[in-house]
């Protein structure tokens, strides 16, 4: 007799697997409140923070019956960490009073950027859509980042723009649409992410002053903005190569 495949699934696994990182979001807020003495309201805002990645997400990965995947379930961990750290940002004191533990909170979150990808090479899962979700929490976790430098009176709004450049260069794709094409591999876009989000950490310290972290944070926005600088001038003369080159 032939075996049939089997039916597919009718459960919608990845909706179970978005739920259940609220209920982790939830559960360290909870108990960063608990144990560091953070707000309520900090909690809430962990919350909401979650659900709107998970909407993001959502809108993403219309295929609910399939699951996630190992390394995006990694990736989502550190959502949930990247929410908690975000959610107390917006409260100033307790983001004060708890700097040390919330730079250790994520520098975690650091640590599982690498983790995840380390797992999709490994389990053969790597995807378009992992590599966008990396990408996108990666961009998120700094303008987060910044937020809370910036909070902690440790760097004037300017800080904020280290965060926001990459959405402004989104935005101006629609305008100027040659900007999105796919830009070639670099390991100095790696470096400077890397330093972006090591730089933000240091300057959350408590030990580090505000003069310090202005310089430190300096060197940051310089360096990011040579890299894009970079990257768009190659963008440009790849649209003016295709432009001049003879049509089929």
């Amino acid at each position: 007799m032939q075996n049939r495949p089997a039916p597919p699934s009718s459960t919608p696994i990845a909706a179970y697997e978005l739920a259940s990182g609220l209920l982790l979001t939830w559960a360290c807020a909870a108990g960063a409140g608990a144990v560091l003495g953070l707000p309520a309201g900090a909690q809430f805002a962990a919350v909401l923070v979650y659900l709107g990645m998970a909407g993001l997400i959502l809108r993403a990965w219309p295929r609910l019956r399939q699951s996630l995947g190992a390394a995006n379930r990694v990736t989502l961990l550190r959502a949930c960490l990247v929410a908690v750290i975000t959610g107390t940002a917006w409260f100033p004191d307790a983001l004060a009073a708890n700097a040390l533990p919330l730079a250790i909170l994520s520098t975690a979150a650091l640590a599982l950027d690498g983790l995840d990808g380390w797992v999709a090479r490994r389990s053969g899962s790597t995807s378009a859509f992992g590599a966008r979700f990396d990408m996108e929490l990666d961009a998120f976790f700094i303008l987060a980042l910044c937020f809370a430098v910036w909070q902690l009176d440790k760097a004037g709004t300017w800080v904020l723009a280290i965060g926001a450049m990459r959405y402004v260069f989104v935005l101006a794709m629609h305008p100027l649409p040659w900007l999105g094409a796919a830009l070639p591999d670099s390991f100095r876009r790696k470096v400077v992410c890397v330093w972006q989000v090591g730089s933000l950490l240091v300057c959350l310290l408590p030990a580090v002053s505000a003069t310090a972290a202005t310089a430190i944070l300096i060197v940051s926005l310089t360096t990011l903005s040579i890299s894009f600088a970079l990257d768009i001038g190659w963008l440009f003369q790849h649209a003016r190569r295709l432009s001049a080159s003879p049509q089929p």
